[in-house]
């Protein structure tokens, strides 16, 4: 089976209903949740089970209940003994679960960063103001060039995400993101979406929120990462309570180089990526970077049952 790599989706898997049978089926999930209602003041689990989905897409919600969502079912997935991760990775706000995962914040602190990233991410932009959308079909540089050309002065759009070969996700103002999106769709890209997300992340409309987030992890109390988490911003690195704060405020407005971080996992002799998520998301960006990796996917009691298995035969 070789070494194991574990990762985090972020925003945009949450989904009404998430986490119904976990909490059915086990008293871990539900105690995360019940502390997070503690820490937070906030009914998470009810959001998450009930929504409305309105609700549950604003962003603060959002990056709130797909974080407490991960952390409860990674606990309840470690409650199998069946996974001894050789690195962690996050994409984007999966990022936060990755750190939990590494023993380098508790629940209180993680949860109390993340409630302030995405209040800062709401108040950098007025709703509508953003937008985010998918391409798939273009190669990088192709990317790069449509990113170019589709800006005005005051009109940015970023390349937000590096996913895949092929795929990638831009992020900006909304006029620029659907000057680009037309634009992808008349020189050929396979598919052009438009992303369910409140706040366009990972783009310089972002670098005030930054800037006010920064200060605020400066405030936090990073212990010793217990096991190698791998930055979206700098894959090449890895994170140490020295550099934790510097790379998580640059993550704000930095691109999410996904397909970089999965490389790097390859090279590291990891053979099989376990994601913990709402939704199975980044397995097909996995698979499209790796077509030999191994991939299990937990996100609900049926999968968690399953990944014991797996993992135990293996």
């Amino acid at each position: 089976m070789g070494r194991i790599g574990l990762v985090f989706p972020g925003q945009g898997s949450q989904f009404v209903g998430m986490g119904g049978d976990l909490c059915e089926r086990h008293e871990t999930f539900r105690n995360v949740f019940a502390r997070a209602r503690e820490i937070l003041d906030t009914d998470i689990l009810s959001l998450c089970l009930n929504g409305p989905g309105e609700a549950l897409d604003r962003t603060v919600n959002t990056q709130l209940a797909v974080l407490t969502f991960e952390i409860a079912a990674f606990e309840t997935l470690r409650e199998l003994n069946v996974v001894t991760p050789a690195v962690v990775a996050g994409h984007s706000l999966g990022e936060y679960s990755a750190i939990y995962a590494s023993g380098a914040l508790g629940l209180e602190e993680v949860l109390t960063l993340v409630r302030s990233r995405a209040k800062r991410h709401e108040e950098a932009v007025p709703q509508g103001f953003g937008a985010m959308a998918a391409i798939v079909g273009l190669t990088l540089d192709r990317m790069k060039e449509l990113v170019m050309e589709c800006s005005r002065e005051e009109e940015h759009v970023d390349l937000a995400n590096i996913n895949a070969p092929n795929q990638a996700v831009v992020s900006g103002h909304s006029s620029a993101v659907q000057r680009l999106m037309e634009r992808a769709k008349e020189i050929g890209a396979k598919l052009v979406v438009r992303l369910p997300i409140s706040a366009p992340c990972h783009c310089r409309l972002l670098a005030e929120a930054s800037a006010l987030f920064r200060k605020d992890l400066e405030q936090a109390r990073f212990q010793p990462f217990e096991r190698p988490v791998i930055p979206n911003c700098e894959p090449a690195a890895f994170y140490s309570r020295e550099n934790a704060a510097e790379l998580l405020s640059r993550q704000i407005v930095s691109p999410v180089r996904w397909q970089e971080t999965v490389e790097k996992m390859a090279r590291m002799g990891v053979e099989t990526i376990v994601e913990v998520g709402p939704k199975r998301v980044l397995s097909s960006l996995i698979k499209n970077i790796r077509k030999d990796m191994r991939l299990v996917f937990v996100g609900d009691a049926d999968s968690l049952g399953r990944c014991g298995e797996l993992l135990r035969a293996a």
